[in-house]
């Protein structure tokens, strides 16, 4: 029975790759118009959105979202929430109607035909060198004046370890939020870890829930709040994450 599972689960996890490519080359022709210019991301996010929902639905998740409050369109935003599967890329796209950019860990474009898209629409950036931590922040502050939104998983990362139900937070959302005085708005992801972690044989389809928190304010707020903001932000997540309202 182990061995019957744990190949289930693999085929399972293959499938994931399957879903995650075959709609790309689909819309190939199209994705590579809208990727030809900042002027198309609009266009490219509405793509995107419809890409996670299928991944999503192929694997056999099952959203379920408690919001106590909704961006509105034409705002911008710092939208941030734990991270502990690939899967949290599909669910923000899923949730989130109004189009943002991403600010993700340069590793994921190295995944074929995803990678390729992936480096044309999202902030790079390896967390591990500074010039590059340094790039990306200045990217991030360039589309934050053009009234995108911005996503970062403030974890910087998943932690090796899975019994760390939140890791530490790095500043770089809460600097980039203040300077730009645009709301946080914190998102707790429940399930991910559960149903599809970087543990490759385990896993499976079900429920995942999101609980979209009251935002956040950042105005009149300086750079010496910057600790406090962050923590207030992580204290949030994590005590959703202990105790769970949905």
């Amino acid at each position: 029975m182990r061995v019957l599972k744990a190949l289930a689960i693999l085929l399972w996890r293959i499938w994931f790759y399957i879903l995650l490519v075959v709609p790309i080359v689909v819309m190939l022709p199209v994705l590579l118009v809208f990727t030809s210019s900042e002027k198309f991301y609009p266009q490219f996010f509405v793509c995107a959105r419809a890409w996670a929902k299928f991944i999503l639905f192929g694997m056999g998740f099952r959203t379920k979202v408690l919001a106590d409050q909704l961006p509105e369109k034409n705002k911008s935003y710092m939208l941030v929430a734990n991270h502990a599967s690939m899967v949290d890329i599909m669910l923000m796209l899923s949730v989130i109607k109004q189009p943002f950019v991403f600010l993700g860990k340069k590793e994921l474009a190295k995944i074929p035909v995803f990678g390729f898209f992936y480096r044309r629409t999202c902030i790079l950036v390896d967390r591990g060198n500074q010039k590059s931590r340094q790039e990306a922040f200045n990217e991030a502050q360039r589309r934050l004046k053009q009234q995108n939104s911005v996503c970062i998983f403030p974890e910087g990362g998943v932690p090796d370890d899975e019994t760390i139900i939140l890791d530490e937070f790095k500043d770089g959302a809460f600097r980039l939020a203040i300077e730009h005085q645009i709301p946080i708005v914190p998102l707790t992801f429940h399930d991910t870890k559960k149903r599809f972690s970087y543990t490759f044989l385990s896993g499976g389809p079900g429920k995942l829930r999101v609980r979209i928190h009251e935002f956040i304010p950042t105005k009149n707020l300086q750079a010496a709040d910057k600790r406090e903001l962050k923590e207030k932000v992580r204290g949030i997540i994590l005590q959703e994450l202990q105790h769970p309202s949905l």
